[in-house]
């Protein structure tokens, strides 16, 4: 009551004009707010300067192995093409190193079991091979980052053998696989021995004087973080790379360090909602955690699958259902980057074997020309480009909140409106705030629609509508 008679009492003594102004704000408020920071909580601060090609970038996950029949690099040349014609253009290959044969899993082994930092998997081709595909991306004008393994090695690297103190040991002073896991085919790295880190430094080296643009850095775990910021600074003199952590706690690696972390939470969240076991008033107090926790200047990986979920978890299908084209819309409309995973764009719907050969079978795909559709807009209109270079969110209150998740991004004359249905049943939500009020064109049917509605604008269900200006 307190605030009602003082708000009543500001407007009394102010002119016409400024009373106006006070009411269209106060209007605008109570339709929109950027998704609000939690009381007392400060986003670290991230130092971390992208590389400027970085800003709108798409990212597609290769998955060697399994892209082609061949299962080589070569044979996978062949889909740079369709893959430049698609939108992305940062490729993030799966480890392409020698393979370890002792204590392999399956017929082929993981690509997480390093025999040597400095190779190529021959199931793959040769080294020669791959900077041709390397060679061939760059002229495409598409950039090449590689994964990386720094938290172990397998058990017939040269470095075992070469610095056995490199690595953990057991009680009985034995090499040992990284404890807690079912790691069985890998050996744990000892992280606090300065020796280690300038070899990978090296290595490190080694790769992007090669030509890659960055690498996927897997399980950075037991990793010093001080060791990425060195690692970012010392690349960094050769040439701009990006970092992407395979982690989403601590953040403290985004400090200095790395560009970029897992969106793990929201991947699971996304799940959840499909599966009718959370709601979209969990997915907004996602955000307001989100704006609590990460600047603007910071990259977030968002993504339906990867291998990872693909191969352990389960298809888009099985998991997300209807949901699969509203939740691609709004991750490639919301604030991080967009990843999609070999054969999403295809309709996948298969869970990829992981240690044995199961290729991919490319056919045509409804979904192939929607993906397309959505990386032309990420890529197009800057108010969803990343980092600072886009802008933030900002949440927009509906009629129907229980299940409508909608938002608006605005950047110089750029404004985007993203209304998602996340519900089972048809919606029609009656109005949208009044500062939206404008002439806007629905991206997807290319159809004028003008703000304020004149009808109710209808949603079916796991229904999208992205408005853009």
């Amino acid at each position: 009551m307190k605030n009602i008679i003082l708000t009543i009492q500001i407007m009394e003594k102010l002119p016409l004009s400024l009373l106006i102004l006070f009411l269209a704000l106060t209007i605008t408020i109570a339709g929109c707010s950027v998704f609000g920071q939690k009381k007392g909580i400060k986003p670290f601060h991230s130092d971390v300067v992208h590389p400027e090609w970085s800003k709108n970038s798409v990212l597609y996950e290769v998955n060697v192995r399994q892209y082609t029949e061949q299962g080589t690099f070569n044979a996978f040349a062949e889909h740079l093409p369709r893959l430049k014609a698609l939108g992305v253009d940062v490729l993030w290959f799966m480890p392409t190193f020698p393979i370890g044969v002792l204590n392999r899993k399956g017929e082929l082994g993981s690509y997480y079991s390093v025999k040597d930092f400095l190779n190529v998997n021959p199931e793959f081709g040769t080294l020669d091979d791959f900077k041709s595909v390397l060679k061939k991306a760059h002229e495409l004008g598409m950039k090449v980052i590689i994964d990386w393994v720094p938290n172990h090695t397998s058990w017939d690297n040269n470095l075992t053998i070469e610095h056995p103190e490199w690595y953990v040991k057991d009680p009985k002073g034995k090499l040992s696989p990284p404890i807690g896991t079912d790691w069985t085919d890998v050996i744990q790295l000892d992280w606090s021995k300065k020796g280690l880190q300038d070899y990978m430094i090296e290595a490190l080296k080694f790769w992007v004087n090669t030509g890659v643009d960055g690498f996927r850095i897997d399980h950075p775990h037991n990793t010093p973080k001080e060791f990425w910021e060195r690692a970012r600074t010392e690349l960094t003199a050769i040439k701009p790379v990006l970092l992407i952590g395979e982690i989403e706690e601590p953040t403290a690696f985004l400090e200095k360090g790395m560009d970029m972390n897992y969106a793990w939470e929201m991947y699971h969240l996304l799940v959840n909602i499909a599966q009718g076991k959370d709601s979209v008033k969990s997915l907004a107090k996602y955000y307001e955690k989100e704006r609590s926790t990460y600047p603007n200047n910071v990259y977030r990986l968002q993504f339906l699958t990867n291998h990872d979920e693909n191969s352990w978890g389960g298809t888009i299908d099985s998991l997300m259902g209807n949901g699969q084209r509203a939740f691609a819309t709004l991750i490639f409309t919301a604030q991080g980057v967009p990843l999609i995973y070999s054969g999403q764009e295809d309709c996948l719907n298969k869970r990829l074997k992981f240690f044995v050969r199961d290729p991919i079978k490319w056919d045509t795909c409804i979904l192939t020309g929607f993906y397309k559709d959505l990386i032309s807009l990420k890529k197009q209109n800057r108010a969803l480009w990343n980092g600072d270079a886009g802008s933030p969110m900002v949440k927009i209150k509906t009629n129907k909140d229980k299940a409508i998740f909608a938002f608006y991004r605005e950047k110089d004359d750029n404004r985007v409106i993203v209304l998602l249905n996340l519900s089972k049943r048809n919606i029609a939500l009656k109005s949208l705030p009044g500062n939206l009020n404008d002439e806007y064109t629905d991206y997807f049917t290319r159809l004028k629609t003008v703000l304020p509605l004149t009808d109710s604008l209808r949603l079916e269900p796991w229904g999208y509508k992205v408005l853009v200006r």
